[in-house]
């Protein structure tokens, strides 16, 4: 392949990748357009709210002024004002990331890949520059500049790691340089920052895990009230398909606001809204089917959630406890267990606090300003827990390891 077709092919990899983002919103809007409204709009409005979807699921800030008789139907105190959507629907953006894998692992595959990789971002950003600026309007104005960088930085990040999945039999100078200086760290050290990433990002994954099981089960337990919830709306088929679609979307924001309700802090609907595991309170919020699952008033056993933090932490412990042993040897003492279990905690809580930063914001006006986790609380509190619960494991799979490590001089008897 030459340098030209290189160059195509890699444009072509980011235009795909842009153009399944921003059709998965368009094609059902396009059936509505026509379906229900006959053709007797402007097709423009549509493809607006497509890219400003599209925009929103990569976290691009969308100020949006209500028209007053929409205003006077939300009944919000301040609906009539301009107010900017700052949530990013991270479906969207998790669809990008993966498409870009892809892209990133078939052009890693061409001959000329530094040629195809400069192309496939510089096409992406212009790309993302052309659709923002194409849906700039009075009553929706996404940001010119974070639509045109953020986009492309996910795209970015998913694309690396597609080539360096493709080239991870390669030398790369710039990783050889880290693994020098890494290398230079003493043993000690190595083994307890090796061993408290894994134990920590063990523990937040053994967290989500569980926060998505919760999370289909409540979906599950409340499919009677979210069936309700869609028939008081009136959006018949096609708008029912594409508000499914826009909950599709934020179906991983809700895993994490489940994780966030684990561990213990919770997540708002709304200022002065709490939703956690020791009791909700809510005050009026929007008519969306999904959150039909959300649990109201108080649980007896709702504390019970609060143990798979503690539960995943220990597991990940017990887990990396062998590795520790195997690393140290002799070294692997109380200092060792301490700080490697801090390490862990730091690290968990770091990852559960930036996914619960990356699902909250604002979603509309007046007190819908505020949705979503605290990411400091939530990663405070996920630090603590994984911290000491770690601690706890790895401690316990030293013991047991010692316990039953020979005696030296013992010896067996055959029968």
């Amino acid at each position: 392949m030459n340098r030209r077709l290189t160059a195509l092919f890699a444009a072509f990899e980011a235009l795909l990748v842009v153009a399944i983002g921003v059709g998965i919103p368009l094609a059902p809007l396009t059936v509505l357009w026509g379906a229900q409204f006959g053709f007797g709009v402007d097709w423009g409005a549509f493809w607006r709210a497509s890219v400003d979807i599209w925009l929103i699921g990569h976290g691009v800030d969308v100020t949006v002024t209500l028209d007053p008789t929409t205003a006077a139907a939300l009944g919000y105190p301040g609906a009539g004002d301009p107010f900017t959507i700052t949530i990013a629907a991270l479906g969207l953006g998790m669809l990008t990331l993966m498409l870009a894998v892809r892209a990133g692992r078939r052009v890693a595959e061409t001959r000329y890949r530094a040629l195809g990789q400069i192309v496939a971002l510089a096409t992406f950003a212009l790309l993302s520059f052309g659709v923002t600026f194409s849906s700039l309007h009075p009553l929706a104005r996404p940001s010119l500049v974070q639509g045109t960088l953020l986009p492309t930085l996910v795209f970015a990040i998913g694309f690396v790691i597609g080539v360096r999945l493709t080239r991870r039999h390669e030398d790369d100078t710039s990783t050889g340089r880290i693994r020098d200086w890494i290398a230079g760290w003493s043993p000690r050290a190595r083994a307890i920052v090796a061993t408290g990433l894994r134990a920590g990002a063990t523990a937040a994954a053994g967290v989500v895990l569980a926060a998505s099981l919760a999370t289909a089960l409540a979906i599950a337990i409340s499919y009677a009230k979210i069936i309700t919830l869609y028939e008081s709306l009136h959006t018949e088929v096609v708008g029912g398909f594409t508000l499914t679609l826009g909950q599709l979307a934020f179906i991983p924001n809700v895993v994490i606001w489940t994780a966030s309700w684990l561990v213990g802090p919770g997540f708002a609907i709304g200022t002065g809204s709490n939703v956690s595991a020791l009791g909700t309170q809510l005050g009026p919020i929007p008519a969306i089917p999904l959150l039909g699952a959300l649990p109201t008033g108080s649980y007896a056993f709702g504390f019970v959630g609060l143990l798979v933090p503690v539960i995943a932490g220990f597991l990940a412990g017990a887990l990396v406890g062998p590795g520790v042993r195997r690393r140290l040897g002799a070294e692997a003492g109380g200092s060792a267990v301490l700080l490697t279990g801090l390490a862990s905690g730091v690290v968990g809580g770091v990852i559960l606090g930036m996914l619960a930063w990356a699902s909250s914001g604002a979603v509309g006006p007046g007190r819908l300003a505020h949705v979503g986790p605290d990411p400091w609380a939530v990663g405070g509190f996920a630090a603590l827990e994984f911290a000491l619960a770690t601690t706890i494991g790895l401690a316990a799979s030293l013991r047991r390891a010692r316990a039953t490590q020979p005696t030296p001089g013992a010896t067996t008897t055959r029968r």
